[in-house]
């Protein structure tokens, strides 16, 4: 099992949708144990060769599972990865793109398996590839021992389930393909920009490139007289420096102030000063 501290970007609190999720998953597993699995499964999970009968399954598949342990290993990480991308996306958009990924899975299973899916496993592989795709270098601590950067920990998944597509093709009982169909469909996702706050968050960076020296509030007459010429000089006096805090105020608008490092802090305050000195 892989987990980290939340000095390393877990916070160990539910957020609203993952919550949601967690929860519906479990009584889902609940009603399974009392109705017993061959008839949720015949009725609510993903069969290709039943798809015009069980319309609903390609939705419906991603909160069956087949034991407790097959339960667990798709929750801990939604539970460990998921609410730091559900606080930076929104509830929305994250369950938006878990179906997604979810769907992703339907999709490759559709097309070259035959038996029937069960799991959240293509969902929660998706999550962790967008995890993955935000904090890279995080580390993520292999049964609380071996660090891991979250960027090869998914790559490692991706290999496993391409891989293990012989294995489900000659029977394995692992939904490989649905694991592979999920990392896929979340990067073609993520990489396309196709979510909804994308052009926004584009046009915030930009508008904070234009403010960038907008550290301390400044009377807005000098601002429209001094305009293009204060900017182009303090530009040229240490180019790199303002590179720094360009990335520093991205960095407040996508994560918040709690997320700047003392060094960061240290930067505000220094060019804070030499504007105030100005």
């Amino acid at each position: 099992m892989a987990y980290s501290s939340a000095g390393f970007g877990f916070s160990y609190a539910f957020t609203p949708m993952v919550k949601r999720l967690i929860v519906a998953n479990a009584v889902v597993f609940c009603i399974t144990l009392i109705v017993r699995e061959p008839l949720m499964f015949e009725w609510f999970a993903f069969q290709p060769g039943k798809l015009v009968f069980r319309p609903w399954g390609p939705f419906t598949y991603m909160f069956l599972h087949a034991g407790l342990f097959h339960l667990v290993f798709n929750m801990l990480p939604l539970f460990f990865f998921g609410p730091r991308l559900e606080a930076r996306w929104g509830e929305r958009e994250f369950f938006k793109y878990y179906v997604i990924c979810g769907l992703g899975g339907v999709a490759l299973s559709f097309l070259f398996q035959t038996a029937w899916v069960v799991g959240a496993s293509a969902a929660v592989y998706g999550v962790m590839l967008a995890y993955a795709m935000n904090w890279p270098d995080t580390p993520i601590y292999l049964w609380a021992i071996f660090p891991v950067k979250a960027k090869y920990l998914v790559a490692f998944f991706f290999l496993t389930s391409l891989l293990g597509v012989r294995s489900s093709a000659g029977g394995s009982n692992v939904a490989h393909f649905a694991h592979l169909g999920g990392l896929l469909a979340g990067f073609i996702y993520l990489k396309a920009d196709w979510r909804p706050g994308a052009k926004l968050k584009g046009l915030q960076k930009a508008a904070t490139r234009r403010r960038r020296l907008a550290i301390v509030p400044r009377d807005e007459a000098e601002e429209e007289q001094e305009g293009q010429r204060s900017r182009g000089r303090r530009r040229s006096e240490d180019p790199a420096l303002y590179d720094k805090v360009d990335a520093v105020l991205d960095k407040i608008s996508a994560e918040g102030m709690s997320a700047l490092t003392p060094e960061e802090l240290r930067l505000l305050d220094e060019v804070s000063k030499r504007h105030r000195s100005n």
